[in-house]
């Protein structure tokens, strides 16, 4: 990785420059005895057979590869990973727990297709109808829940708008909970949007996730197994939901962990409920072949050491404020290149947590982490004395502002 300065700072770490120029060199001599089978080599993504699809990394949310991923189209059970959100949130709100009894409506029992077979006038823990949601892609499962939150499965769909506005998902419409055409009428959702909810399903509701993982359901004595087939074929692959109707086509959302890496896969459009899975394997196997997620820095973990000005101390170090994990393409972390932009005469008289400049890290052309440089540590404002020599020195180097 190579670390290069700009502005008044790149004085202080053209020491870093000389020893990348030294390891880049020594780089290029190891290369030219290295055979060309050994370096990294990147294909073209899979051609996928879909009418849209997104392959995502779940901790940076960087995208693989994508095609109509931005188009809106009718999710069929995919719906579901919403208003399973929903009473998620609920539950991580407080305003309801895994106990809590549902009432199930005549509506609910009526609902068709795929059912969790509640019974009518009945009471079912929400864990149970929960499990029928995301397990079984109970219609009726659905549609109690939307009553238990919301009042109405009209009010409901509101509630999954609203939600679905404050997390960035532009191309979704819902009307009802289930994913059922409704009088010609459907849910619509993007390829992006899925990936972006099951993102945050996955990050920000972490103890319902393991839900998604559970082979069979058993509910009023009936066994249903999950009808994402990837969970019996592939140990990586633990959620998340599948979908189908006549206008929708097959459709699939996959989670997958190796090797500390977690891949989220979006598939929309399918032919076959065998072809949503082979399609979503190619992209995952992809996924976890030519890339990997590495994390670069801490929060606060310190880049360099700036020269400080009319300051108690002469130098302060300069961290990076946030965490920073990255999808680079495998192999090529060794060519990412950081970019320090300090200000050009920092002066004493500031907080640790100040921000001094900006850190960029790019991989050839593309950007892919832009964030603030912080002070790690506070400095004082010198004293009369140092602040009269400093501003002197500041001034025959041409620098006094």
């Amino acid at each position: 990785m190579t670390i290069v300065g700009n502005n008044g700072q790149s004085a202080i770490i053209s020491g870093w420059r000389r020893l990348t120029a030294w390891v880049t060199l020594a780089g290029v001599l190891m290369l030219s005895i290295v055979p060309a089978s050994a370096q990294t080599i990147m294909p073209r993504p899979p051609e996928i057979a879909g009418s849209s699809y997104i392959l995502m990394d779940a901790t940076t949310g960087y995208v693989i590869m994508e095609h109509n991923a931005d188009e809106a189209l009718p999710p069929a059970s995919l719906t579901k990973m919403m208003t399973s959100y929903v009473a998620e949130v609920e539950i991580d709100n407080g305003n309801m727990t895994y106990e809590d009894q549902v009432f199930i409506s005549e509506k609910a029992w009526r609902t068709q297709g795929s059912k969790t077979f509640v019974d009518v006038n009945s009471y079912v823990r929400v864990d149970d109808l929960l499990r029928g949601i995301i397990i079984q892609s109970g219609n009726d499962a659905s549609v109690a829940m939307a009553e238990h939150i919301a009042g109405s499965e009209e009010a409901f769909a509101d509630l999954m708008n609203q939600h679905a506005q404050v997390l960035g998902m532009t191309n979704s419409y819902f009307i009802n909970s289930s994913g059922l055409d409704d009088d010609g009428n459907t849910n619509l959702m993007s390829a992006r949007d899925l990936a972006t909810l099951a993102r945050v399903k996955i990050m920000e509701h972490p103890r319902h996730y393991a839900m998604y993982s559970e082979r069979e359901f058993t509910f009023n004595g009936i066994t249903q197994a999950n009808r994402n087939t990837l969970l019996f074929r592939d140990p990586s692959v633990d959620g998340m939901k599948t979908g189908w109707t006549t206008q929708a086509g097959y459709c699939l959302v996959a989670s997958a962990e190796r090797d500390n890496m977690r891949l989220i896969s979006v598939v929309m459009g399918t032919a076959s409920e065998d072809a949503r899975a082979v399609e979503t394997q190619k992209m995952l196997s992809y996924g976890f072949r030519f890339y990997e997620t590495r994390k670069l820095y801490d929060a606060g973990e310190v880049l360099d050491s700036a020269r400080v000005w009319s300051g108690a101390e002469n130098s302060v170090d300069l961290g990076i404020r946030d965490e920073v994990v990255l999808t680079v393409p495998r192999g090529r972390s060794d060519d990412l290149v950081v970019t320090l932009d300090t200000e050009e005469i920092i002066r004493g008289g500031f907080d640790a947590g100040t921000v001094l400049g900006q850190v960029q890290i790019t991989l050839d052309e593309d950007v892919l982490y832009s964030g603030d440089v912080i002070a790690t540590q506070a400095v004082e404002r010198a004293g009369f004395i140092k602040r009269i020599i400093d501003a002197l020195t500041l001034f025959f180097m041409g620098l006094f502002s």
